[in-house]
């Protein structure tokens, strides 16, 4: 009986601590730190374009992705916020949706404020698309940039079938609606239908990219080919304004747009507690289950500009 009650003396002081740790880290702190942040106090807007562009952002194969929606919101709030001078766009980006890259890229134009892009790594494709529509493109004299180009893969594993004997019978409405399907392979038709309208975007990025930097459009046809650029070659192509990084965006603030002192201010979106455990496990479980599904899947059906 003793030792009953001692175990349950020793066990109420435990609950109370781990209550306790739970109460701060849970209800706490959350609430602190919504109060006392400064995150959204400076006169410098920073919008990061991380990972490939998509629409709604989330995860692309255990990889961060930027999301359009978002981007448009930020620049929005940027926009609307009287404290901020200039909005600057930090691009590491390979490219991704041609729509969502489009739609980025329209919103900067139609914000008031001035807007800077900085190219550290890579700002190719869609990255360059969107880094094209600011009012100066600065990049490292290494990165790599342009890539002017669109891409549609598609699977087709339908040897493969064969093989293992599975057939495939589908059931359409519309003559050309299962192309594209991995299951059989292109007709040449298809294939003909589907490179025009690869080619009318590729036309229709051509188009943007040679009104962003005031460019002849026989000029920008010349260089989008696809092929990609480092920094000091995109210079000299006018494909961006000057070579640099954050230093050197920071200091042509300073210069152009009457600012003594620069105080960037961040915006992202900011990751609960639970968010970060999530997605602490979800890409501890992606790499421990990462095979040949994976390979299958990066290889999607999706019209992508890289």
């Amino acid at each position: 009986m003793k030792k009953t009650v001692k175990e349950k003396s020793r066990f109420f002081p435990i609950l109370l601590t781990v209550l306790a740790v739970l109460f701060v880290l849970f209800i706490l702190l959350p609430i602190s730190l919504s109060l006392f942040d400064g995150s959204k106090i400076g006169n410098v807007a920073i919008i990061p374009i991380d990972g490939p562009i998509t629409g709604n952002g989330g995860s692309y194969l255990g990889q961060s992705t930027t999301s359009a929606k978002t981007v448009v919101n930020f620049i929005k709030e940027a926009e609307n916020n009287k404290q901020i001078k200039v909005i600057l766009f930090e691009i590491n980006s390979p490219g991704g949706s041609a729509v969502a890259s489009d739609e980025i890229a329209s919103a900067i134009k139609k914000t008031t404020k001035p807007t800077i892009s900085v190219i550290r790594e890579v700002g190719a494709s869609g990255g360059y698309w969107i880094a094209s529509a600011t009012n100066h493109v600065i990049a490292n004299r290494m990165s790599i940039t342009g890539s002017i180009g669109v891409i549609s893969s598609f699977l087709e594993f339908s040897g493969l079938m064969d093989k293992y004997g599975v057939g495939y019978e589908q059931l359409t409405a519309g003559e050309y609606k299962d192309a594209g399907t991995p299951y059989r392979k292109l007709t040449e038709e298809e294939k003909i239908i589907l490179q025009k309208k690869i080619n009318k975007i590729h036309d229709y990025f051509i188009e943007e990219i040679a009104n962003n930097r005031n460019l002849e459009k026989s000029k920008v046809t010349e260089l989008a080919t696809g092929e990609f650029y480092l920094g000091i070659e995109a210079l000299e192509l006018n494909l961006i304004d000057q070579l640099g990084d954050k230093d050197s965006a920071e200091q042509y603030i300073k210069d152009n747009y009457d600012l003594e002192e620069v105080d960037f201010v961040s915006y992202q979106t900011e990751l609960s507690f639970f968010g970060l455990l999530t997605g602490v496990f979800s890409e501890a479980s992606f790499n421990i289950g990462k095979g040949l599904g994976s390979i299958l899947l990066e290889k999607s059906n999706k019209l992508m500009l890289i």
